[in-house]
């Protein structure tokens, strides 16, 4: 007997399969359930690929372990409704909420609940049209590629612009509330954004709101989270900081942290990704033999020849951190 039967069977919920135990005394091995569905490698992964979120970490345990009882509970002849299990995430960008995403579509497919489990994230172009009979056809091509799987809407808030009365975004909105309703037990949506916007766009679109039964919402990042993401990322790649060059960061991050359009992880590894051109450049233009730990290393220098630092700092802060300290020529980022 399979411990976790397919989440759509063709029979109403209350219709006894004679296949099941429904005796008073029957039970189920939790540690037999874990082992099938594998559900907790994915759930040790999302732990080791990001740093932090621990409030989101826990919710997408709690709805994995909801999901796992729901399974169990049908294997003894329980009810056990379908769950809604749309939600809406919400936060500043790169805070990892598409790949929660990606990971919560690999639970509900080992777990039965969508048949494919890939993920499909796109924004309002993708399903938005220019002009009248474009937009259902676009909407439709999207939802039929996410069938199976989870649907992403990044910036859900933008699908419908009020000022615009030539706006087509109410008819893509009008599909997507018609397939979570009827089609929930195949298709899973995530709607994502800022959330004040989020909660902005909820109270003009009560539609959604009633479908979504999960608000995860993804916080900033500390600068201690962000430090140990540019060592992780930089560890993926065989590079390290030097211990001058974590110094350096550290204060690039404060900075970087204060200014505008300013993107968690995303920018992390923006940062990182300019430091390790401007080595590539150093070890170039220096020639002659260059060992192992040269090419891993991105030292104080790579850092400080960021732009960031080009602008006016505290007096004790240059002091510390200016580029004539480590003797850097000026070359900011452009």
């Amino acid at each position: 007997m399979s411990m976790i039967p397919p989440a759509r069977t063709g029979e109403p919920d209350n219709v006894a399969n004679p296949e099941l135990d429904t005796s008073s005394d029957a039970s189920v091995d939790v540690s037999n359930v874990l082992e099938k569905s594998q559900v907790m490698e994915v759930l040790d992964k999302l732990d080791q690929e990001l740093v932090g979120l621990q409030s989101v970490k826990t919710r997408i345990r709690e709805v994995a372990a909801l999901l796992m009882v729901d399974r169990m509970r049908q294997s003894l002849g329980l009810m056990a409704r379908p769950p809604s299990l749309h939600m809406s995430f919400t936060g500043p960008p790169g805070t990892g909420k598409t790949t929660v995403a990606m990971r919560m579509a690999t639970i509900l497919h080992r777990l039965g609940y969508v048949r494919k489990g890939h993920l499909v994230a796109v924004t309002r172009d993708d399903l938005v049209g220019q002009y009248i009979g474009h937009t259902a056809p676009k909407t439709k091509e999207v939802l039929k590629r996410a069938m199976g799987g989870v649907l992403f809407i990044d910036e859900a808030y933008y699908l419908y612009r009020q000022e615009n009365e030539r706006d087509y975004g109410q008819e893509a909105i009008e599909i997507l509330l018609q397939v979570m309703e009827n089609q929930r037990d195949d298709l899973v949506v995530i709607l994502a954004g800022y959330k004040d916007r989020m909660e902005t766009f909820f109270q003009s679109n009560p539609g959604f709101s009633s479908r979504i039964a999960h608000h995860l919402d993804f916080p900033n990042y500390a600068l201690d989270e962000l430090l140990v993401i540019a060592q992780l990322m930089l560890a993926e790649q065989m590079y390290r900081l030097s211990p001058e060059a974590i110094q350096v960061f550290e204060v690039y991050l404060q900075r970087r942290m204060r200014m505008p359009r300013f993107a968690n992880a995303r920018s992390v590894r923006n940062a990182l990704d300019r430091a390790r051109l401007r080595q590539a450049n150093r070890l170039f233009a220096r020639g002659g033999r260059i060992s192992k730990t040269d090419l891993m290393t991105i030292e104080a220098e790579d850092i400080l020849a960021s732009r960031v630092f080009s602008e006016e700092m505290p007096d004790g802060e240059q002091q510390s951190y200016s580029e004539e300290t480590y003797n850097v020529p000026g070359d900011p980022d452009v």
